[in-house]
């Protein structure tokens, strides 16, 4: 069910349902077909609006904020014991660089705002999670636990759930460690609404710390990459928390995630 969720959800993406809208329009565009031959342009024309679309900053902007804007960044200062969870992310695979470098873009910002989120209370703990991904023999939280000890986190403040693959796998782990009590949850911004939706269906307690935020305005007439790598990530999220509506918690247990 994993994997099945993950390749359908690649399937409206905007650039694979680009590539597949390109694809059939390619094989179309020779028949002798007037139906095929009309269904091939319809797809050219599908393929290039939403390419222009999701490149273009308002729509990105408007898909993005709407996301983001739902939760605020967290300054506040932390009482007592505290527990901050980090939701994993990706890394590469390469020994030789240090476990920071090895951090994309967006675990290291989430392992950043962990960090600050441990520095604003006393003997914290920092957990970070994430499974190696089917084909890296190290799990993703054992480097960004080895990245939190290199910017001066105390190992021994440091738990690892190495078998979660995704949010919902994290929540049960999680709530096995601590109950109802509350924490600060990390995660970035876009994802935060899905994130925080998981965590309280399962009756817990976060308090949201949202981190990489990617909203921004550019000029209405100019189209990038970047601004389709937010509108890919906010459909991501989008999709994601149609998932969860449709399919809920009640399918996994405990026991299937940890």
């Amino acid at each position: 069910m994993f994997w099945l969720k993950k390749v359908l959800s690649q399937l409206v993406m905007p650039i694979p349902l680009t590539v597949l809208l390109l694809l059939i329009a390619g094989l179309l565009w020779r028949s002798q077909r007037q139906l095929l031959l009309k269904f091939g342009k319809v797809s050219l024309s599908l393929a290039i609006t939403v390419l222009l679309l999701c490149s273009q900053s308002q729509v990105s902007y408007w898909l993005t904020d709407s996301l983001e804007s739902r939760y605020s960044p967290n300054n506040q200062l932390k009482t007592g014991s505290c527990v901050v969870m980090v939701l994993g992310s990706g890394n590469l695979e390469k020994p030789e660089l240090t476990a920071v470098q090895q951090l994309s873009a967006t675990a290291l910002a989430r392992l950043s705002e962990g960090i600050r989120q441990l520095n604003l209370g006393q003997g914290c703990t920092l957990v970070v999670s994430g499974y190696s991904g089917g084909q890296q023999p190290t799990p993703h939280a054992s480097i960004m636990a080895n990245a939190a000890v290199e910017l001066g986190v105390n190992p021994a403040n440091i738990i690892k759930f190495e078998q979660p693959k995704d949010t919902i796998e994290e929540a049960y782990a999680l709530q096995q460690l601590i109950g109802q009590q509350p924490f600060t949850l990390v995660t970035s911004a876009t994802h935060m609404p899905r994130a925080m939706s998981i965590f309280t269906q399962l009756g817990m307690q976060p308090q949201p710390a949202p981190t990489n935020f990617i909203a921004h305005k550019g000029f209405w007439w100019r189209l990038d990459a970047e601004q389709l790598h937010a509108s890919q990530r906010s459909i991501h999220e989008y999709v994601g928390m149609l998932w969860l509506s449709i399919k809920g918690l009640k399918q996994h247990s405990p026991r299937e995630t940890i």
